[in-house]
């Protein structure tokens, strides 16, 4: 049987192990069939830019992998192989149901014992010259003043002299309270008038002169002073309460400027009655905010 001429024969396959190549024919004066060899190499160069392709593909997807995995590890530690240890107990994670609340930055501000006794509305503790000027001395320093006598009064004109008596009704005074203190010889009576109100004190105070002064309180161990004798005055407010003081020497001696012992006295009495004053403010104040 001779090859190529229409009998049963084997098709060479160049990529097919022990297949017949066309050139191996017992026939030596065969020649090689080169149409075949030519459509065999051209099938391996397909083949061939196949695989290339294909390679190539996977070489690109690898170094994408590359590229991805570079970006998670530059944007931080390594999220995914962190262990579980390093992360949250679920108690230490916040709850979206939990309610959070804040503790005050602050106390409430406290109340101002000036509003206490700037009305009468406000100021209903109990009043009297003794509840203001308790004891029986006071000490302002290294000072010692003893308590001689006291008075308290509605009619507010007959404790006071010159041209206080006028302001004080005008500005409808609805009390007097007076208190004269001694030390070595020389005296001092404090006198407040009590008003409704601030203003109304505020305004006793203003329209008082020169000529407007409270009357010196003697009695017992006190005897006249300040009666036609130059003394020194003083006239001041606070709250409801307008105060003042006259201060001079027991035997009656004219006080003069160099008398500093007369100034400090009455200065020493005009301070303690603005703090007893004060004090009874910040005890109604006190009281209030505790209910």
């Amino acid at each position: 049987m001779s090859y190529g001429q229409g009998g049963p024969q084997s098709q060479w396959d160049p990529w097919k192990p022990n297949s017949q190549q066309p050139w191996s024919s017992g026939a030596a004066d065969a020649s090689p069939d080169w149409a075949a060899l030519a459509e065999a190499s051209e099938s391996r160069n397909k083949r061939r830019r196949l695989l290339f392709i294909g390679g190539g593909a996977l070489a690109t997807l690898a170094i994408g992998t590359a590229v991805a995995m570079a970006v998670v590890s530059a944007n931080g530690e390594d999220e995914a192989n962190r262990p579980t240890s390093s992360l949250p107990a679920t108690a230490d994670l916040p709850s979206a149901s939990s309610t959070v609340s804040f503790a005050p930055t602050s106390a409430p501000p406290p109340l101002d014992p000036k509003d206490f006794i700037s009305s009468k509305a406000k100021d209903t503790a109990p009043l009297g010259p003794d509840l203001l000027f308790p004891g029986r001395q006071l000490t302002m320093g290294s000072n010692v003043y003893q308590k001689a006598t006291k008075a308290d009064t509605t009619d507010c004109t007959t404790g006071v002299q010159g041209t206080l008596p006028k302001v004080l009704t005008a500005n409808d005074c609805t009390r007097l309270l007076r208190v004269t203190y001694v030390k070595d010889g020389v005296a001092v009576t404090v006198g407040v008038a009590v008003f409704d109100t601030e203003a109304q004190a505020l305004a006793a105070k203003e329209q008082a002169d020169n000529k407007s002064f409270v009357k010196a309180l003697t009695g017992g161990d006190v005897k006249s002073f300040c009666n036609g004798a130059v003394c020194r005055s003083t006239t001041n407010s606070y709250g409801r309460y307008a105060y003042f003081t006259i201060a001079g020497f027991t035997d009656g001696t004219d006080v003069t400027t160099k008398d500093t012992a007369v100034f400090t006295t009455g200065d020493d009495l005009a301070e303690f009655t603005f703090q007893q004053i004060h004090r009874r403010g910040e005890t109604q104040a006190t009281a209030a905010a505790n209910e």
